[in-house]
């Protein structure tokens, strides 16, 4: 599959989308944007195939399932990992093993974006300092807003947009390079990868006393024979009931 110019772009603002704190646009907030099964399915709608889309992204968002950033680390960007790896995925078409193990050292390289944003912002808080020290509080709005998101559509738009552009061929001879043996060991890398984000997601339930929840979900579509929807529906109000109670503190 080729991917045009234009398409690379739109990938680009996926990945800028997923980046952000406060997308434009959205109102989602990062924490649905950077999962790589929700941008997953939005790079498979720009590629023209949005249920494949999904499925590698959701290959790609189990080893993230654990996925914190705390006080401002981030160890590993499931918005890059996602976006790129779902897009070359599609673009070489590989299987969703071989694009989880195509996108964790991706995901590695989104550190540098994110460290690279972190610096030069606080040039900019600092001018806002100094314009607060001035009493300019319109030139302190600005300096809020447009020049860190304007940096920060720089250094994520135009690096995925090229990655994605230039980089499925450089993945497609890769792929035919590895055909046989190699590439059956990466699919079965790539298949041992979601086992340890769901070990790390099944440690945090357990702490918290939630595992029993997992548990019976897992039996619920294991025996029940119910839809995954009407599952979903359920564990929605089972999850309401359960947050309504908590916050009120009566159970």
């Amino acid at each position: 599959m080729a991917i045009n110019p234009i398409q690379a772009f739109l990938i680009g603002i996926v990945y800028y989308l997923g980046i952000d704190g406060t997308p434009w646009i959205t109102h989602l907030g990062n924490h649905t944007w950077l999962r790589p099964m929700f941008n997953g399915f939005i790079v498979g709608i720009i590629l023209g195939d949005p249920v494949q889309g999904t499925i590698i992204g959701a290959a790609i968002n189990l080893p993230y399932l654990a996925f914190i950033s705390a006080g401002g680390s981030v160890p590993m960007d499931p918005a890059l990992a996602g976006t790129v790896g779902t897009a070359l995925a599609l673009g070489a078409n590989v299987s969703p093993s071989v694009a989880t193990t195509m996108a964790i050292p991706i995901g590695l390289l989104g550190t540098i974006i994110w460290i690279v944003h972190m610096t030069v912002d606080t040039t900019f808080v600092h001018m806002a300092d100094k314009a607060a020290e001035e009493g300019d509080i319109r030139k302190v709005n600005i300096l809020h807003v447009a020049p860190p998101q304007i940096f920060l559509f720089i250094i994520s738009v135009i690096p995925v947009a090229f990655a994605v552009y230039f980089g499925v061929d450089a993945v497609q001879w890769l792929v035919d390079a590895l055909s046989g043996r190699p590439l059956d060991i990466l699919s079965a890398i790539g298949g041992i990868l979601p086992a340890l984000g769901i070990a790390m997601n099944l440690r945090a339930m357990n702490g918290s006393g939630k595992l029993i929840f997992f548990l019976l979900g897992f039996l619920l579509t294991a025996y029940s024979g119910l839809p995954i929807l009407a599952l979903s529906i359920f564990g929605a109000i089972i999850a309401w009931i359960w947050t309504t109670l908590d916050l009120k503190g009566e159970y």
